[in-house]
């Protein structure tokens, strides 16, 4: 019975104590508990400033009437491709048939009041030199020659009169003819009919705006327009190589170069107009600042389609085959390239050890020295990557 006893309350009491053991010998031997750790290692990396950008067409048209009437007839359909000259609507041409008629109408009957006032004039032309040759004989009266040279005057002044009015009323039928012209819209260029506006039967009114028929892209080269923050905007400049993807689920990179970045965000439009609107009202601040970062990309396959989302990286720096320690493990670093990180040494304890840096990105750090491959560190929170021009650049 004592044996008993003995058991049941010596168990626990041993279980107890081999637990105490266990964990003495596990944590109390790896200083580095409670850390996760990382690898240094060799590998490629790339710094880089990320931004969205959408996609443009590198030329697009709005192909739009300048004379009003009735659209009678649709020549092209959606996502068809059109060569410079080809027909895209027809409008209605009574309304400028009829002008022009009218004006040449008025262009007829001027010439023919013309050659009324021209025989006139040649009459008077002659009466004026009968009245000169009978006053130099003495044959006439003063008035009588000085009459005949007034009327002389009047038929030249009326024949110039006419030739002014026929010029004006010419004018009037050209800008008739040019009008019945404008109710043949064609295609101002190579495209592809990326948007119908209007539909055939609609009628059009240009008496205020040229009306949309048709928007007219080419797709052949499109144009990314990237939003870089205020944050990075010191960072890139014109020539830097970038790429982008696009959401459509493929990661194939679509490269090109920075042509250029716009001096002032849009917003500077809304800020101008918020600032005259409030008479001196200070405008809140509290909205981002994008600028524009501008660049070209082929698209001969025609898989870029307008007003697509860029997923867009443009590259800072660069290093291949260097030694990358996880950015994780990385603390106290400046911008001169000096960190230190807790690497696990023998007996896992952690001794900490000054290292020199370089470019980095959100996962891995150039090390320059202090560390080789195949060392284990310990993964702290990352400190802030620097700019490569505060570390220097790997290329």
């Amino acid at each position: 019975m004592r044996k008993r006893k003995l058991i049941l309350f010596g168990l626990p009491l041993i279980l107890l104590l081999g637990g105490l053991a266990f964990y003495a010998l596990v944590f109390r031997s790896s200083p580095a508990a409670g850390f996760t750790t990382g690898v240094v290692k060799i590998g490629d990396i790339e710094q880089t400033v990320l931004a969205t950008g959408k996609l443009k067409p590198k030329e697009l048209v709005n192909v739009g009437a300048q004379v009003s009437g009735q659209v009678t007839r649709l020549h092209v359909a959606l996502g068809q491709s059109v060569r410079a000259g080809d027909p895209i609507a027809d409008i209605d041409a009574q309304p400028q048939q009829q002008a022009l008629r009218a004006a040449q109408a008025g262009v007829d009957a001027l010439r023919a009041q013309r050659s009324a006032r021209a025989a006139t004039l040649v009459q008077a032309e002659l009466a004026f030199k009968r009245q000169q040759m009978m006053l130099a004989a003495d044959a006439t009266a003063r008035a009588d020659y000085e009459a005949a040279r007034a009327t002389l005057d009047a038929a030249r002044n009326d024949v110039k009169g006419l030739d002014a009015q026929i010029v004006q009323a010419r004018t009037q039928a050209d800008i008739a003819r040019t009008n019945l012209g404008y109710t043949r819209i064609v295609a101002p260029m190579d495209g592809v009919v990326v948007a119908v506006v209007t539909k055939q039967g609609q009628t059009l009114n240009s008496f205020q705006s040229a009306p949309t028929i048709v928007m007219l892209a080419k797709l052949d080269v499109m144009t990314v327009r990237a939003e870089i923050s205020e944050a990075d905007i010191e960072k890139v400049r014109p020539g830097q190589t970038v790429w982008f993807t696009t959401m459509s689920g493929s990661e194939r990179r679509h490269y090109a170069r920075i042509e250029k970045i716009e001096p002032a965000p849009e917003s500077i439009v809304n800020e101008g107009t918020a600032s005259t609107s409030t008479s001196g009202t200070q405008a809140s601040t509290a909205s981002a600042i994008y600028y524009i970062a501008q660049f070209d990309v082929p698209n001969a396959d025609g898989r870029l389609r307008p007003s697509m989302t860029a997923q867009v990286s443009v590259l800072l720096a660069k290093a291949k085959r260097a030694i990358l320690v996880p950015a994780a493990a990385v603390i106290r670093r400046d911008s001169k390239g000096h960190a230190t990180v807790k690497v696990v040494g023998a007996g896992g304890k952690l001794e900490e050890r000054p290292i020199m840096v370089g470019i980095g990105d959100d996962t891995n750090i150039v090390v320059r020295s202090g560390l080789r491959p195949g060392d284990k560190v310990a993964l702290v929170e990352a400190a802030p990557v620097a700019a490569p021009s505060d570390v220097g650049m790997d290329f």
